[in-house]
């Protein structure tokens, strides 16, 4: 018999109810299990590991361990080593760097993209645009879902290099974009990048079934810890496409200063600038099976049950006058839609409560939550209904010295520059989420302050 979720949190995060913590930022980053820290402790106090650039025996025992981690990131994503390799970055923003800076873009090509995608993503634009490729984004309906996009995506052009490039799963809305769309992109011409950052932490993918030219991911949002790896998983064939516009130590068979060459290795190691970070890849296991061993399919169904009793919750709670609490950006159902949910409160007359302020109370209840328009402008956009033409006019208007969001939501007549989130994960239960609604029933009645909601795309600490 399985396991329960409330044993898996007794067992495995029982310091969350000894510290009397609520923890809905799983989007943000997931909680390390106890038996990952013990394995990872009896690993480093009974092996030597060295360098892996090196064929002393401390090196051999580094790059075994690294290669063994590798064929588990293929096996636990269902890949075929003979179609993929992992390729070891710091985070999912370094894979997605990895294939912006390399990919064939030029003239005739395109970058095409939702408008619902992280930076890390949105940032491949520059290398497009710097090579003379067109970057289009295509458009979100009122669920923020791209619903228009298999009418809209258009077919690649013959003869030039063009990446179609998603989200799985929004980190904004908690919006599942259909899988279906690799092969959609593929069809239709182009290589097709699958940010799986946000998707893989509650969520079972397959990718022999999928074929995605490029994937990215961060184990830490997956299991918590290492932090500081992420992979690129990458097909062979779409790899030989790229163009590394550089080399480093570690990349190459060899290199002459003398002669001003080099020759890049033909594996994953080619795409590794300089030393792994081995040790912390040799925990990347032990984040693997504890998943596996509770079962990526059982984490999406927990998941999925919670968040329907978040989103009812959310959207019961009324003022005095029968006004509603609570706006929430995205679908008000789990159809189609994974833990992440994002939203503002609002006082009696309809007004925006200050997303910080509901973070701090929030602190001092010990909730952790996020604030902000978590490093995806093209979601907080459609989210906040910003006219294109009037944000263009402010953001070219206020002096780069002068700049702040709140100078911005100023000039475009006080709108939020901001939301709240509450992400769910593998150790979240149903008295987290009662937690939270009665923190946020503390502000029944309340009137808004005024000001344009948070910091920032990312939680600025306030001095004091």
């Amino acid at each position: 018999m399985a396991e329960s979720f409330a044993d898996l949190r007794a067992r495995e995060y029982a310091r969350l109810d000894e510290r009397g913590h609520v923890y809905l930022d799983y989007t943000g980053s997931g909680l390390y299990a106890r038996s990952q820290v013990e394995r990872l402790t009896a690993l480093l106090h009974d092996e030597v590991f060295g360098n892996p650039h090196s064929l002393s025996p401390t090196s051999e025992t580094s790059t075994q361990q690294v290669t063994e981690t590798r064929r588990r990131v293929l096996r636990f994503f269902g890949a075929d080593p003979a179609e993929y390799a992992v390729i070891f970055t710091s985070n999912a923003t370094t894979a997605a760097k990895l294939v912006g800076e390399a990919y064939p873009f030029g003239p005739g090509g395109a970058l095409v993209l939702t408008a619902d995608n992280h930076n890390s993503v949105n940032g491949i634009g520059e290398y497009a645009r710097a090579h003379g490729a067109r970057t289009v984004y295509l458009p979100l309906d009122q669920e923020q879902r791209a619903s228009a996009l298999p009418q809209l995506l258009p077919q690649a052009a013959a003869g030039a290099a063009s990446l179609f490039a998603y989200p799985a799963q929004s980190n904004f809305t908690g919006v599942k974009h259909p899988l279906e769309w690799v092969a959609l992109g593929h069809e239709r011409g182009y290589d097709v990048l699958l940010d799986a950052a946000a998707y893989v932490p509650t969520n079972p993918l397959d990718l022999a079934a999928l074929e995605p030219d490029f994937v990215i991911v961060s184990f830490y949002k997956m299991f918590g810890y290492p932090t500081g790896v992420g992979a690129l998983i990458a097909r062979h064939g779409a790899l030989q496409r790229l163009q590394r516009p550089w080399f480093a130590g570690g990349t190459v068979r060899f290199a002459s200063a003398q002669n001003q060459l080099h020759l890049l290795k033909d594996n994953a190691e080619a795409w590794e600038d300089g030393t792994p970070n081995f040790l912390a890849i040799a925990a990347v296991p032990f984040g693997l099976d504890l998943l596996e061993g509770v079962g990526m399919a059982r984490v999406r169904d927990h998941v999925r049950e919670l968040t329907d009793a978040l989103l009812q919750q959310l959207a019961a709670l009324r003022h005095d006058n029968g006004a509603p609490m609570v706006r929430i950006y995205g679908p008000g159902t789990t159809a189609m839609r994974g833990g992440t949910v994002s939203f503002n409160l609002l006082d009696p007359e309809g007004s925006l409560i200050d997303s910080d302020t509901v973070q701090e109370a929030a602190a001092g209840a010990d909730i952790s939550l996020r604030s902000g328009c978590f490093c995806n402008p093209g979601a907080a956009e459609y989210a906040f209904h910003y006219p294109a033409a009037a944000s263009r006019h402010c953001l070219e208007g206020i002096a780069p010295e002068d700049f702040s969001l709140q100078r911005f939501s100023d000039c475009m007549g006080g709108v939020p520059v901001g939301a709240l989130r509450a992400s769910l994960g593998p150790p979240t239960n149903a008295a987290d989420i009662e937690r939270l609604g009665l923190l946020l029933a503390g502000f029944r009645n309340r009137r808004a302050a005024g000001g344009g909601g948070s910091d920032g795309c990312e939680r600025t600490r306030r001095t004091p």
